[in-house]
């Protein structure tokens, strides 16, 4: 018996899931609301359906690569019927309430939600090193997960809340964007100086890879509420932000990140905090300002 999924949304993460599939020799049904971005893939063996239903009801595995979800609301509206009896596995980023709401919307058509948070930009999607956080029914990601291992070689299920791989996803993306801002800020510095980016790459790698020991070292201490200023403190952070501000003001480079930061430090000195970790901070970010 020959495999077989749908994919609904063509965005480069949509084309790049639907190739993969094509690669593994899946017979593959598309659908995207421009339905030219579908061209090469038609050309590869892909079927396009004519409309959302068509492709609902082509397969029981639907994957979804879309905006956000409302996007699905969207795109389904008018074909809510054909969600019956169908899988949909919903790559699309939102947050893990959205994802709950949908969870619900699906089942009460009588279809199954799994969530998908992929950890991977379109260049490695089908690599065998990337990794999806899943969550929802476990019957449905056992019974799928070979397929779903196509999008991505590693699979981390999450449990049956289907917020809490959107929830994984979201947490990294924290950490992704503005890690990658930090570095488009140094590069914007950099070149006032006339560095460039690739001249500074290789130390910036190497500052990015060296912070797993700073997890390591800190998240228990953070866990058991340690926040004892022994090997740091929030008054040392605080002095050295504002160094990175004035370097960037003082070569004309917008600020607005740096200062941000230099904010969060400020906010832990004034609450009396100076003399303490900055992982003190953790504390002040859980509360709304």
């Amino acid at each position: 018996m020959s495999q077989s999924v749908t994919v609904i949304g063509l965005g480069p993460m949509g084309q790049a899931m639907a190739a993969a599939y094509l690669d593994r020799g899946y017979e593959v049904t598309v659908w995207n609301r421009t339905p030219s971005r579908a061209d090469a893939l038609v050309e590869r063996g892909a079927t396009l359906a004519a409309d959302p239903e068509q492709a609902l009801l082509a397969n029981e595995l639907v994957v979804l690569s879309l905006i956000d979800y409302d996007a699905m609301y969207t795109a389904f509206q008018g074909a809510e019927h054909a969600v019956a009896g169908r899988v949909l596995v919903n790559l699309s980023s939102d947050t893990p309430q959205k994802a709950r709401e949908a969870a619900r919307w699906v089942t009460e058509l009588g279809g199954t939600h799994l969530t998908g948070g992929v950890l991977t930009p379109p260049s490695g999607i089908g690599g065998p090193d990337t990794s999806t956080f899943y969550s929802g029914p476990r019957a449905a990601y056992d019974k799928h997960r070979a397929a779903l291992e196509v999008v991505t070689g590693k699979t981390d299920y999450r449990g049956e809340d289907p917020g809490l791989a959107a929830l994984m996803y979201q947490l990294n993306m924290v950490i992704f964007w503005p890690a990658m801002l930090s570095y488009w800020q140094a590069v914007a510095l950099a070149a006032s100086h006339g560095l460039t980016a690739a001249d500074i790459a290789p130390y910036a790698a190497e500052n990015f890879a060296g912070m797993g020991q700073f997890l390591d070292f800190y998240a228990p201490r953070v866990d058991a509420g340690n926040h004892a200023g022994d090997v740091d403190r929030i008054s040392m952070g605080l002095a050295s932000m504002e160094h990175v501000v004035h370097t960037n003001e003082d070569a004309g480079v917008d600020a607005a990140f740096p200062r941000a930061v230099l904010d969060a430090f400020r906010r832990g000195a004034d609450a009396g905090h100076g003399a303490d970790s900055f992982s003190r901070l953790v504390e002040l970010l859980k509360q709304p300002v």
